[in-house]
């Protein structure tokens, strides 16, 4: 090896012996940092996620988004008031039948949830209905007992039972001219039944069928006024 050759050895071992603790620093700087677990942490929150507190958690919450689906059914609410109106035919019955035809009549509607499985039905009607020169006049206001016979989702028949006052009135031949009974209050019974459709927490649409039975109107001249009619009719509320 020449003297020139030597020269440059001896200068790269130099250089070389300058730059080492750069290389390694940088390798240091460089290096990837393993971080070890903290196995007593972990095993900690391992253990609060499967602690009977956090199992509680889950069954409220799946609860609670059943309870929020079933919702959407539109659960009864007690004490709450119902107010709406009843289409449908008016058929007479009994004497009644003789002094007018059926006719499409209107009722006025009440309800009360005084509880889960049973309702204050309150039912206000006036009707005149004619056959020729007679006529007859029913009026009456009636309450109810509406029970439940079961709720299936939102819809529910039922049946219905209760007492009222009425005011009934014919217009018929007495001896010869046309001239109305007398106009007198008297008690009355009247049963039923029916369906209900409950659309949302505010509106019950229905079909329902009552039959109304004035007690005797007794007369100073002719017949005692008696009879009984039956309404067939389209309901819907409005619950508040």
């Amino acid at each position: 090896m020449s003297k020139k050759n030597s020269s440059i050895l001896l200068m790269a071992l130099v250089a070389m012996s300058f730059f080492r603790p750069s290389f390694s620093y940088a390798q240091k700087a460089f290096s990837p940092k393993i971080k070890t677990p903290n196995t007593s942490k972990e095993l900690k929150e391992d253990k609060s996620v499967s602690s009977p507190a956090a199992s509680r958690e889950e069954v409220k919450e799946e609860r609670e988004s059943n309870s929020t689906f079933q919702s959407s059914s539109a659960p009864r609410r007690l004490q709450q008031h119902g107010l709406g109106l009843g289409l449908g035919q008016n058929f007479l019955l009994g004497n009644y039948g003789k002094y007018g035809q059926d006719k499409i009549t209107a009722d006025i509607l009440y309800t009360y949830a005084a509880s889960y499985s049973f309702d204050l039905l309150v039912d206000a009607h006036w009707s005149e209905q004619k056959d020729d020169k007679d006529r007859m006049k029913t009026r009456g206001l009636s309450g109810s007992i509406k029970g439940r016979l079961v709720e299936y989702d939102n819809f529910s028949p039922y049946f219905l039972g209760g007492l009222g006052f009425y005011s009934p009135r014919a217009k018929r031949n007495v001896g010869g001219t046309h001239k109305w009974t007398s106009e007198k209050i008297t008690f009355g019974a009247n049963v039923g039944g029916g369906i209900d459709l409950r659309l949302n927490d505010h509106y019950v649409v229905g079909l329902m069928g009552q039959l109304h039975w004035p007690f005797k109107v007794e007369q100073s001249q002719g017949a005692d006024l008696k009879g009984y009619y039956f309404k067939l009719l389209l309901t819907g509320m409005y619950l508040f």
